[in-house]
């Protein structure tokens, strides 16, 4: 399986940096995993980052926002997605991550349930309108289609997916 220091190398063997920032107070973790493509006489250009936070639990991981943005990405979503599965493994105690498949609009949401079901998270249950979800609507940031998967699995399918994607 990979480790961060393979990944590392890997997109440096890409031209491209790969960079964790951690932050937060106490047991909670924030966490940014982000790519970008460097650039003479300026500073590096991002083409992809994902945020989130950790608590020190097996099923602390909560995976927020993932942004690719630009030309020639198609190893960058897998890539960052690889690094925060490894980074999890090799560093925490957790070992299971959940995220929200937002529902802004429902050809959005079908894209965003398939896409992290190809990473093997799976379907925990609807947040709606109901007063038992207020609060992870708050944390989330909305409604959607809580997910949860291992990130074992999560870093195996990462790594496939990588294997297919021509270098950025």
């Amino acid at each position: 399986m990979l480790t961060l220091a393979a990944l590392e190398e890997r997109a440096r063997s890409q031209g491209l940096l790969l960079r964790l920032k951690l932050g937060g107070l106490g047991g909670v973790r924030g966490l940014r995993v982000g790519v970008a493509r460097p650039r003479p006489e300026a500073a590096p250009l991002l083409l992809g980052e994902l945020r989130g936070w950790c608590l020190p639990t097996r099923a602390g991981l909560r995976l927020d926002t993932l942004r690719v943005q630009g030309q020639d990405t198609a190893a960058v979503g897998p890539l960052i997605w690889a690094a925060t599965f490894a980074w999890a493994l090799e560093t925490t105690p957790c070992r299971t991550a959940r995220l929200l498949a937002i529902r802004d609009g429902e050809r959005q949401h079908r894209r965003l349930v398939r896409y992290f079901r190809r990473l093997g998270f799976a379907p925990l249950r609807e947040l709606g309108g109901g007063p038992l979800d207020l609060a992870p609507r708050l944390i989330w940031g909305g409604a959607g289609l809580l997910m949860q998967g291992h990130c074992e699995e999560g870093l195996r399918r990462s790594e496939r997916w990588l294997s297919r994607t021509a270098p950025v």
